[in-house]
C-alpha cells in the first residue's frame, strides 16, 4: 500500500477506528499508524485478527490498544472508551467505520441499531475524550448517501436507508461539535471491491458488482478507499462536510 499521509504527520496523536480488525478499517488504522499515530483497533468478534494487526503496527514504534466491543451495546461501548482513557488519556481522531446489516441471522432492526443508533452512541461516549482540534470521520457509501434521490438495489436498500439515517443523526451534532472545536467529515464512496458488503451483494444479485464497475469506469479497492478515509482525518473540511470518493455521475444530488 502507498502511504497517503506524510510520515510523522500524526506523531503524538491518538486515533480510534471502529471495525478495524479487517477490511477498510484495518487499512485505515494502518495508514494512521504509519503516519505516527497511536491507534485503537476495535473489533466485535475477530480478536485473533485484531491482535495480529496490532503486532504488525507495534513494529512501527507506535502504541496500539486492542479493544473488543459490541457497538450496539452502550455498556460495551462505555467500557471501550474507559480503556482508551486509561491507556491514552484522550483521542484526536475517531473514525466511525463499522457498519453492517446484510449479515444473516440478525434481528430485523439490527441495521438501524448499528448504522444509526450505535454511531450516535459511539460519538456521544467518545466526546469526553475529544478535545479542541479533534476530528470525527463517518464512513458511508454513495448508495446510502444518495438514497433519497437515487434508488439502489433492493437487497441493499434497508442498509442504505439505515446508514443515511445514521449520517443524518450524526450531522445533527455538527453545531455542538463545532462549539467544542471538533471537526466532522463524511467520507462517501462508491461500491468498494473486496468488501464484505460487495461480496454479499454479489451473492444476492449476481453481476451487480461488474455492472456497477462498468457504469462507473472503475471501482476503488479496499486499500485505495481506506487511503481516502485516512486523508479525511487530516485534510481541510470539504464543503458540506462531505468527501465524495469515486464516480458520482450515476447519483443525483440532494
Amino acid at each position: 500500500m502507498s502511504q497517503p499521509l506524510a510520515a510523522g504527520s500524526l506523531q503524538g496523536k491518538t486515533a480510534l477506528v471502529t471495525g478495524s480488525s479487517r477490511g477498510i478499517g484495518a487499512d485505515t488504522v494502518r495508514y494512521l499508524a504509519e503516519a505516527g499515530a497511536d491507534v485503537v483497533i476495535n473489533f466485535r468478534n475477530k480478536a485473533p485478527r485484531a491482535e495480529k494487526l496490532a503486532a504488525e503496527l507495534r513494529e512501527l514504534g507506535v502504541r496500539v490498544l486492542v479493544v473488543g466491543a459490541d457497538l450496539t451495546d452502550p455498556t460495551s461501548v462505555q467500557a471501550m472508551f474507559s480503556e482508551v482513557e486509561r491507556t491514552f488519556g484522550s483521542l484526536d481522531v475517531l473514525v466511525l467505520n463499522a457498519s453492517g446489516g446484510m449479515e444473516s441471522g440478525m434481528a430485523e432492526d439490527y441495521a438501524l441499531k448499528l448504522n444509526r443508533d450505535a454511531q450516535v452512541g459511539v460519538l456521544e461516549s467518545a466526546l469526553p475524550l475529544l478535545g479542541r482540534g479533534a476530528r470525527v470521520v463517518f464512513v458511508t457509501s454513495h448508495q446510502a448517501h444518495f438514497i433519497r434521490t437515487t434508488p439502489t438495489m433492493p437487497e441493499y436498500e434497508p442498509v442504505a436507508r439505515s446508514k443515511r439515517a445514521g449520517e443524518d443523526a450524526l450531522r445533527e451534532h455538527i453545531p455542538a461539535l463545532e462549539e467544542r472545536g471538533i471537526d466532522f467529515v463524511v467520507v462517501s464512496g462508491d461500491m468498494i471491491e473486496g468488501t464484505i458488503t460487495a461480496t454479499l451483494l454479489e451473492r444476492a444479485n449476481p453481476g451487480a458488482i461488474s455492472a456497477r464497475r462498468e457504469s462507473a469506469g472503475r471501482l476503488y479497492n479496499v486499500s485505495e478507499f481506506a487511503a481516502e478515509v485516512a486523508l479525511a482525518a487530516v485534510e481541510p473540511i470539504p464543503e458540506g462536510h462531505t468527501r465524495l470518493v469515486g464516480d458520482t455521475d450515476s447519483f443525483q444530488g440532494e
